[in-house]
């Protein structure tokens, strides 16, 4: 399937959300710290923790350690500052996709470290900011799970 990798998420309603649809997609679930909050976080709990036990999180203590682990896979950095349409990219499984902190997007150099055509966005009206960081993970996932076909789904 595939993996989402959370760069220093900082909102743990987010994180929750992000949990509980990983938990229901089957995709992977990858943190990398500083985190904003603790995994403890009521909020964070109440947003998805109770989805735990169905999700595989792995978190890691810097970028480096992250990226090792995703080296044999392509990564596709989800940015409002991305070149391609997230629509438009045919996606394979263990394909990961990597998001920036809600208050500052992908680092310049993080995001530019994956070559251009793994830098996608969500299309959105001329002058807006960003979309929820859940909700732009939902979208994302979603289409590629529904281009993998929804393997496995009801």
């Amino acid at each position: 399937m595939f993996d989402v990798i959370l760069y220093q998420p900082e909102i743990p309603p987010n994180t929750g959300n992000i949990i509980r649809l990983c938990a229901n997609t089957g995709v992977r679930l990858h943190l990398v710290k500083p985190l904003g909050f603790s995994l403890d976080n009521k909020q964070l709990v109440r947003a998805g923790l109770d989805y735990h036990e169905f999700a595989t999180i792995t978190v890691y203590d810097n970028w480096e350690n992250c990226a090792q682990q995703f080296r044999d896979h392509r990564i596709f950095a989800v940015s409002t500052k991305g070149t391609q349409r997230y629509d438009l990219i045919q996606y394979a499984p263990d394909d990961a996709f990597l998001f920036g902190p809600e208050t500052r997007g992908l680092p310049t150099e993080l995001r530019e470290s994956v070559i251009e055509s793994q830098r996608i966005r969500l299309p959105m009206l001329p002058n807006s900011r960003s979309l929820n960081l859940s909700n732009a993970v939902a979208v994302v996932i979603y289409e590629a799970w529904r281009q993998a076909g929804f393997g496995n789904s009801r």
